[in-house]
């Protein structure tokens, strides 16, 4: 039985086996839960099977692929979940720490990692197949174009690392873009000194007028008037580290986003 790919689905099924194995063998967290985005046929997952101490699951929509993965994966039919993966409840689903793996459908990749962010207290790790531009965009240092919401994102409480390239002929149909595999690792050094939402709010408005400095883009909040003069209001938001981000935080007088502002809706 052949499965075919299905372009509604953002699925491009991996062909390259050493590919494949290089990404299993790319996890580092010996967590004792283990779940797999969109599996298709099964080429990471029949070496993933082979993990040792982990609750192995994988999650995919197409019922075509499910219905594949049982018959090749009898042993691992109990532990297909026939869903939506952004509609899972993961706090409800896992009480230990969760690893992510996945040759994951390039349209709702960045949907994942926010989904990773939201339950950051559970997954631990994650490590993906993404499209390159994506990739570098989480991968990021400041002072590039690639740096924006997300990387800040996540650099603020995980370690990122983009580990290799893959190109377009490795994959059935061939994607029209290059793309990588990155880790991404949970560092439990990092806390934020700051309020969360607050912290998310100032990332998301600076970068939503991203070729503003900081003193126009952040002009809806209320600082101290000994801390407007600081040199860092007179950047771009790409130029700040997630270091900064924090510390504007905690200048922030508390309650300063005003009641009609509207928050933007994140694309990056």
């Amino acid at each position: 039985m052949q499965v075919k790919p299905k372009k509604r689905l953002g699925q491009h099924f991996l062909r390259n086996e050493q590919v494949a194995e290089d990404i299993v063998n790319s996890l580092v967290t010996p967590n004792p839960n283990l779940i797999e985005i969109g599996p298709g046929m099964g080429m990471l997952t029949k070496y993933l099977m082979r993990k040792q101490g982990m609750h192995f699951s994988v999650v995919e929509l197409d019922e075509e692929s499910v219905l594949y993965l049982q018959q090749k994966y009898p042993d691992l039919a109990p532990n297909i979940i026939a869903r939506d993966f952004l509609a899972l409840d993961l706090a409800e689903m896992y009480s230990e720490p969760l690893t992510i793996i996945g040759n994951f459908p390039y349209n709702i990749s960045s949907q994942i990692l926010f989904k990773m962010l939201v339950h950051k207290e559970i997954v631990t790790e994650l490590v993906g197949m993404f499209q390159k531009e994506v990739a570098e965009r989480i991968a990021a240092k400041p002072g590039g174009k690639s740096y924006g919401i997300l990387t800040v994102l996540i650099q603020a409480f995980y370690d990122v690392e983009y580990l290799f390239t893959v190109h377009e002929h490795e994959f059935d149909p061939p994607p029209k873009v290059k793309s990588a595999v990155i880790r991404i690792v949970k560092n439990e050094d990092k806390k934020l000194g700051c309020d969360e939402a607050l912290f998310m709010k100032v990332v998301k408005t600076a970068f939503n007028q991203r070729r503003k400095i900081l003193r126009n883009s952040l002009k809806t909040f209320i600082f101290p008037e000994n801390y407007l003069t600081s040199p860092v209001f007179n950047r771009r938001p790409e130029q700040l580290t997630v270091a900064e981000f924090e510390e504007i935080c905690k200048q922030l007088i508390v309650n300063s986003l005003t009641p009609t502002q509207s928050l933007p809706e994140v694309s990056n």
